[in-house]
């Protein structure tokens, strides 16, 4: 009884700790400190912030110069009355697959596959901005990526650009000394964080478990939008977050994503989403937060101060190749694709208020529209394949029609994902995938072959190069398949020297001996679990490794949507999520082959039923299926579906279809989780069995 009551006043005591706020006198006390320290120095006295040339801001200024609604060169962020009203009451989604642009005029739109693009086009835009940089983000992570884009920024600032960065509290930095150092940087950077629940920016275990009894669905309630928007004239969106394994720098586990680069009349609703969201009651200055107000008070502004860079030649290199005007305009601005019918559609904080709002989950309304007007084909890429009930009431109405529309998939395989839970939810319902729903499903390999990943930026290989072009791995020529870094020969060859490749070693293949932390990950309701979604499960053989990231849909090769939306229930129901959508063939497929790309036999395994039991083999689907409809005790043995993996040969030219006659000529089947070390399989089946009610805040 004595050992209860110590328990209940500890953790009475911790709850009164977590919760507690500053005072009104408090606050204006960090208000003044804060504003005390706040530097005012600036570096530069010209109009145009002493900008380099930004041939993707140049890009934007051109699109938007020849729209019929044109902005100034140099437009500020800050957007218009009217254009602030309007990202309140967007109109509804349309029914159809046709998307009409909002605004008229020329729009101009660039995949962003390869990190290292990614982190190039982002550096560009910052490093060309003259008037306003306003940065959205899930998650800003404290490393090398972080602090790159940190120390730019900040830079930029110093210059006289006006710099707001809004991130998630549950991803927004690890160090509170870091916050609090940004809350007093300088008068030109503002940094809000959204979300804070129990009022500050940082919390452990323990008050992770506090917020959970206290205030489960606002923990759950995350901004998990990703937006850039540079003076008005050029935005970035898409699947990646500010931290080294989106960009291809970790030494262990890697995102395979996508971004896209929008220029054109629709910039003004962009930058008008990124408005409502900084001015939502959510949206919290740092000086509130609880943690951060009182370590000021106690010692003042500390100094930012990082840790060394993990690779510093990375860093230079990354540096000179976005100081490469040529460069940039041969690998970026030359790929933008002009295209017609270019719409944002984003969730409004509305999502987290006390009511619904009627527009605040547009972007799940839009996805649904756009997938019941397919007539050929859906082509999903998402890397977690766990559906809503609305999603699922829909891909069963659509197989009730007389010609349904081909449904192909590309997702995570086990030994690939980053987060172990859903994964085991989506194992449970391949049957329904597969037969009811009539998916085709390709689970993206933990070590593809010619993906659009780099493995040299990952610092686990030496690589040079040889005049044709050829990589060399630790001295051998790489086989062709392996993709080492985006097009032919290395970022910047030729030019400035690449990501780590102008005639120096790689950075050798020393890896971090620390855990991947809970920042890193998607889920924030698990992301203090033991295994759950901070942490990948452990393989046969090592290596670094890459996860699929990306989330996009093609709608009969004419629709191309590119997004931050996984297509599951959290994104409908507790994150605000934010889609480019394209009404134009050529832009359409070039996406679909970046997607058909994952889904080739080198890069995924295919999902398709197992060969029938050879007695009893209807007794044993109909107890499998009566298994897989209990919430819990999903034990039956036997799953409906197993991967296969494509065997070229002289009568197998070319991958086929699991719905092909000829498919298991051509394919053969490696178990239901490959790569994957024995001893989690027991464990992915437990959650299989029991995880059934976590599907909600999945």
């Amino acid at each position: 009884m004595n050992r209860c009551v110590l328990v209940a006043a500890a953790l009475l005591a911790l709850m009164q700790t977590a919760c507690s706020t500053l005072s009104e006198r408090e606050h204006a006390r960090v208000v003044a400190v804060v504003d005390a320290a706040r530097g005012s120095e600036s570096t530069c006295d010209r109009d145009d912030a002493c900008a380099r040339p930004s041939p993707l801001r140049e890009l934007g200024r051109q699109a938007l110069g020849a729209s019929a609604a044109p902005m100034p060169d140099g437009a500020s962020g800050a957007v218009p009355e009217q254009a602030a009203h309007a990202a309140n009451a967007l109109p509804s989604p349309p029914r159809a697959a046709h998307v009409e642009a909002a605004p008229a005029g020329q729009h101009h739109a660039l995949i962003l596959d390869y990190g290292q693009d990614a982190l190039l086009a982002r550096l560009d835009l910052i490093r060309g901005a003259q008037r306003s940089i306003d940065i959205q983000t899930y998650i800003f992570d404290e490393d090398d990526a972080g602090h790159l884009i940190l120390d730019e920024l900040l830079a930029a600032a110093k210059r006289g650009v006006k710099v707001r960065l809004l991130a998630d509290q549950l991803a927004a930095l690890k160090r509170v000394d870091t916050v609090a150092a940004l809350a007093g940087a300088h008068r030109n950077f503002e940094m809000r964080v959204y979300n804070p629940v129990l009022g500050r920016a940082r919390f452990g275990y323990p008050m992770y478990a506090v917020a959970t009894l206290c205030c489960f669905r606002r923990l759950n309630q995350r901004m998990h939008n990703k937006l850039m928007v540079v003076d008005g004239l050029v935005a970035i969106t898409g699947g990646r977050n500010y931290q080294n394994d989106y960009f291809d720098w970790d030494a262990r586990y890697n995102f395979r994503d996508r971004d896209i680069l929008v220029v054109g009349p629709s910039l003004p609703d962009m930058a008008a989403h990124f408005e409502a969201f900084w001015n939502a009651p959510l949206s919290t200055p740092l000086t509130k937060l609880s943690d951060v107000g009182r370590l000021l008070l106690k010692q003042g502004v500390p100094p930012l101060r990082y840790p060394e860079p993990e690779h510093p030649r990375r860093l230079e290199a990354i540096g000179r190749d976005a100081d490469d005007a040529a460069l940039v305009r041969e690998r970026l601005v030359d790929a933008a694709l002009p295209v017609r019918h270019l719409r944002y559609i984003g969730d409004l904080p509305e999502k987290h208020g006390e009511e619904d709002a009627p527009d605040a989950t547009a972007s799940s309304r839009l996805l649904r529209d756009l997938i019941v007007s397919a007539q050929d084909r859906v082509l999903l890429q998402t890397p977690y394949l766990v559906m809503s009930k609305p999603a699922q009431r829909m891909f069963l109405q659509m197989q009730a029609r007389a010609k349904p529309p081909r449904v192909q998939v590309s997702t995570n395989s086990l030994a690939a994902t980053d987060a172990f839970i859903p994964y085991a939810l989506s194992y449970k319902y391949k049957r329904r995938y597969l037969r009811d729903y009539k998916f085709e499903i390709h689970e993206f390999k933990p070590f593809p072959q010619s993906a659009p990943i780099d493995v040299e930026a990952t610092g686990t290989v030496d690589v040079e190069w040889l005049e044709d072009g050829t990589p060399v791995v630790q001295g051998v020529p790489a086989r062709p398949s392996l993709d080492l870094s985006p097009n032919v020969g290395p970022l910047g060859s030729g030019s400035s020297g690449g990501a780590g490749s102008s005639g120096a070693p790689g950075f050798g293949g020393s890896r971090s001996p620390d855990r991947p932390t809970p920042l890193a990950r998607e889920y924030s309701a698990l992301r203090y679990s033991k295994r759950g979604s901070n942490e990948q499960v452990p393989l046969k053989r090592g290596g670094v490794r890459f996860g699929l990231h990306a989330k996009s849909l093609v709608i009969d090769d004419r629709v191309g949507v590119i997004g931050t939306h996984n297509f599951d229930p959290r994104g409908d129901h507790y994150n605000t999520e934010a889609v480019v959508v394209i009404d134009d063939p050529a832009f359409a497929r070039r996406l679909a082959d970046s997607i058909e790309r994952d889904m080739r036999p080198e890069n995924a395994w295919v999902i398709a039923p197992r060969d029938k039991a050879v007695v009893f083999s209807g007794l044993e689907y109909s107890l499998a299926k009566i298994s897989e409809h209990l919430p819990v005790f999903d034990f039956w043995p036997v799953r409906y579906a197993t991967s296969y993996e494509f065997t070229p040969g002289p009568d197998c030219p070319e991958p086929l279809s699991p719905r092909d006659p000829s498919f298991r000529k051509c394919y053969e089947p490696v178990g239901d989780f490959p790569e994957v070390d024995m001893l989690i399989r027991p464990l992915t089946r437990i959650f299989t069995a029991f995880g059934a009610g976590l599907a909600p805040i999945l």
